[in-house]
């Protein structure tokens, strides 16, 4: 992972992210100056759907997840109104995965966003495409003040 990038906050308690959510997946990532967010990831045993494969629907969250990350680096609160997952190929538990998200597209309260896992040695193995809607600013401020305990752990 490129250092230089600018890691993100995780909140307590969501599951992908939460640092103190005792099931979590404990994920962290970094936004570059492109606009893209990245993340590493390394699926457990007690991820898996059949043996030795982690579960489609733990790799939908990491992709909804990654693509709303992209939001978050351009300060802007969202929530999937859509999301299209292709599974390209079994991801396998045990070995390291590399996450990408971007934008793709922004207008008005929607964003477009495509995120991809790919192994090691870059064969892509999910990759999904989503549609999300803008937080009206008023949730935004309930958001944020439920949300006083989002930083950045070192």
């Amino acid at each position: 992972m490129n250092r230089q990038m600018q890691k993100q906050p995780s909140s307590q308690m969501c599951f992908v992210c939460g640092r103190d959510n005792p099931i979590g997946l404990h994920l962290q990532f970094y936004a570059s100056d492109d606009g893209s967010v990245v993340a590493e990831y390394v699926p457990r045993e007690e991820h898996q759907g059949y043996p030795g494969v982690m579960h489609g629907g733990l790799v939908t969250a990491l992709l909804d997840e990654l693509i709303g990350r992209t939001a978050i680096a351009g300060d802007i609160w969202c929530m999937t109104a859509r999301l299209e997952v292709r599974f390209r190929k079994p991801v396998p538990l045990g070995e390291p995965l590399k996450l990408k998200g971007e934008i793709t597209r922004h207008k008005g309260r929607l964003l477009e966003g495509h995120g991809e896992i790919r192994l090691e040695d870059g064969t892509l193995v999910a990759e999904a495409q989503g549609t999300y809607l803008k937080i009206p600013d008023d949730q935004i401020e309930q958001y944020k003040t439920a949300l006083a305990w989002w930083r950045v752990d070192e």
